[in-house]
C-alpha cells in the first residue's frame, strides 16, 4: 500500500507542476502598459519551494520532493526551444523580455536547486519506504 501511497503523490505532484510551470510561461510577456511585470518569475521561486517541500513532506519521498523541479524544467526549456512550427513562448524579442525570460530561468533553477538540497538533506527514504 505504501508504493500505491508514493506513486499517487508523485503523479500529484508532478501534476500540479506541470499546471504551474505552463501558467508561469505564460505569465512571462505580461506587461502594465509599457513596462514588463515579472511575476512569473516570483511564482518560479515560490513555487519551486514550496512544491518540494510539500511533495517531500507530504509523501515522505526524497524521490517525490525532486519531481516537482524536474518537471519544471521539463516545461521551462521546451518553451525556450523553438519548434519545427516557429513556434516560441519564451523569447527574446526586446531587452526587456530578455531580462525576464532569463531571470525566469535562472531563479527557478537556483530555487528549485537549493529546495530539493534542502529536501535530500532532511533524511525519508527515496523509495517512499519507511524511514
Amino acid at each position: 500500500m505504501s508504493g500505491l501511497r508514493t506513486t499517487g503523490w508523485a503523479l500529484l505532484a508532478v501534476a500540479v507542476a506541470f499546471w504551474l510551470a505552463v501558467v508561469e510561461v505564460f505569465w512571462l510577456p505580461l506587461r502594465v502598459g509599457s513596462v514588463p511585470v515579472p511575476l512569473s518569475v516570483v511564482g518560479a521561486g515560490v513555487g519551486n519551494l514550496m512544491l518540494v517541500a510539500w511533495a517531500h513532506r507530504l509523501s515522505g519521498s526524497r524521490l517525490v520532493a525532486v519531481l516537482p523541479v524536474v518537471t519544471w524544467l521539463v516545461v521551462a526549456v521546451g518553451a525556450s526551444v523553438r519548434r519545427p512550427e516557429g513556434d516560441l513562448v519564451i523569447t527574446g524579442a526586446t531587452t526587456a523580455t530578455q531580462v525576464v525570460g532569463l531571470a525566469f530561468l535562472l531563479v527557478g533553477v537556483l530555487f528549485g536547486s537549493f529546495a530539493v538540497g534542502r529536501a535530500l538533506s532532511r533524511g525519508g527514504s527515496g523509495s517512499g519506504g519507511a524511514r
